[in-house]
């Protein structure tokens, strides 16, 4: 007889592949309506009379709009479950991508997208949070990393499907097939999300204010070392977002189709990085693979800036960024997987506080490059190089990978 330690271990094959494809449909929102219309960043520029500078604040607005709505929307959930949060935060996202279509003006865009990513916040927390309720230990780190599987492929399609739309319509309609894809997420929330938080862990005395579950996340040292972990590898990730619009197709020349290709086949480094990681972790504890991940985040980083000062081109740009994003995909699962492991109580909050981190470091701090210019590899290389030395140290000073537990099944 098999004992059913947490409920998704009663799940049919079938039924965690729908849980798999749903949930990393709606976590997938959030990296589509980041990525999607990165090509189309020299036109947002022309089109609105803007400087480079500027272009890249609206990234950092939607960075900035997704922690501000991962604060509410994890904490709100583990309050009143995930569905109903989940559905209201995306029909939002519905209506700001329509609002930035229709932008007159910068501020109409940033303001519209600060809202758009609150409103896509929801999909990557209350997924999150929603595996946490069904599994724990290392069937938690097979799911996660699955689910991480499908949403690694968003910012491999996303620029080059945005690159392709740009051949039928200008950047405002991208935001109109966003709003289509939010509508999608909306209505699958609703056909096929079942409520995974009952009643009674919602009132859970033990965690049951705000504060209290706030408490049980910033007492643990792990969840704060992994967190610093994510969110300045999602910082040196998003430098490299922010910037490698301007950077291959001003200075190197590429036209948005094949800045498209390009980014596209660099990105294969997270499917790479997410599906060896999954393997590696049925032998080798989550934090050993996050030495190993933030090691080579930080030896890529300088490398870029090395061979860019070298005079090495494109390629020594692209070579080693294709590690660096590997990196990244090494690292994900193994983040999320440490900061949610023990914290099943407030599985919404730790996922929200995890998300804000990652993508309000990310927004607040990845456009500085864009200040210091982009007429090379070099201020890119240098802000992500700095990025993964912070995650060097969190991992080695606060996490301590020696004194981390073991999973178990």
């Amino acid at each position: 007889m098999t004992t059913v330690v947490h409920p998704g271990d009663s799940l049919t094959r079938r039924q965690r592949i729908v849980y798999v494809v749903v949930l990393g449909a709606l976590t997938a929102l959030g990296p589509f309506t980041v990525d999607l219309y990165l090509p189309a960043f020299p036109q947002v520029e022309a089109d609105l009379g803007i400087s480079v500078a500027l272009v890249q604040l609206t990234l950092t607005a939607t960075m900035v709009g997704f922690g501000f709505g991962q604060l509410i929307v994890g904490p709100w959930s583990d309050r009143v479950g995930r569905r109903l949060p989940l559905i209201t935060a995306s029909t939002v996202h519905v209506a700001a991508s329509l609002m930035v279509a229709v932008a007159p003006d910068v501020t109409w865009l940033l303001a519209a997208r600060v809202l758009q990513g609150a409103g896509a916040a929801a999909g990557g927390v209350v997924a999150m949070a929603m595996v946490r309720d069904l599994f724990g230990g290392y069937p938690l780190v097979r799911m996660l990393s699955r689910l991480a599987l499908i949403t690694g492929l968003a910012p491999i399609l996303a620029p080059l499907i945005g690159s392709q739309l740009l051949l039928l319509t200008e950047w405002r309609g991208l935001f109109v097939v966003l709003a289509g894809y939010g509508l999608l997420v909306v209505v699958a929330s609703w056909l096929f999300i079942v409520e995974t938080l009952p009643p009674a862990r919602r009132s859970d005395r033990g965690h049951s204010t705000i504060a209290e579950r706030y408490r049980a996340l910033f007492r643990d040292r792990i969840f704060i070392g992994v967190a610093v972990i994510g969110g300045f590898t999602f910082t040196g990730l998003f430098a490299y977002l922010s910037a490698s619009s301007f950077l291959f197709q001003d200075v190197y020349g590429l036209d948005p189709q094949a800045y498209g290709l390009v980014f596209a086949a660099n990105s294969v480094g997270v499917f790479i990085g997410v599906q060896s990681s999954a393997r590696l972790a049925k032998r080798i504890p989550p934090q050993w693979i996050l030495a190993v991940s933030t090691a080579v985040l930080l030896i890529s980083a300088i490398a870029i800036v090395v061979l860019d000062q070298a005079g090495a081109g494109m390629w020594g740009t692209i070579v080693p960024l294709f590690f660096f994003i590997m990196a990244c995909g090494f690292g994900f699962p193994m983040v999320q997987v440490l900061a949610l492991v023990n914290h099943g109580k407030e599985a919404g909050t730790a996922a929200s506080l995890l998300g804000a981190l990652n993508f309000g470091l990310a927004g607040l701090l990845s456009p500085i490059v864009g200040v210091f210019g982009i007429g090379s590899a070099t201020p890119m290389g240098a802000a992500m190089a700095i990025a993964a030395a912070v995650a060097v140290l969190a991992l080695w000073v606060v996490v301590r990978p020696r004194t981390v537990p073991a999973l178990t099944d």
